[in-house]
């Protein structure tokens, strides 16, 4: 399954996140990716379950960023 990357601003009162899912890992690749996410956007974030969110609106630089690690991404 490929890794989903949108951006959501639903029950945040309007502030914008980017929301990446459906990651197949086990719990400290996702925190290992969410650091390194977070240091690459210049932004904070946090990680829950199989999904990561970095605030604000990066999903070219994510999209771009999980290619390069060797991510399918959709």
């Amino acid at each position: 399954m490929a890794i989903k990357i949108k951006k959501e601003t639903g029950g945040r009162r309007g502030k914008t996140v980017t929301v990446i899912s459906n990651i197949k890992h086990n719990p400290q690749v996702i925190e290992d990716l969410e650091k390194k996410l977070k240091k690459h956007c210049g932004a904070g974030g946090t990680s829950y379950a199989k999904t990561i969110e970095i605030q604000g609106d990066h999903v070219a630089k994510v999209q771009k960023f999980l290619e390069k690690e060797g991510f399918e991404v959709k």
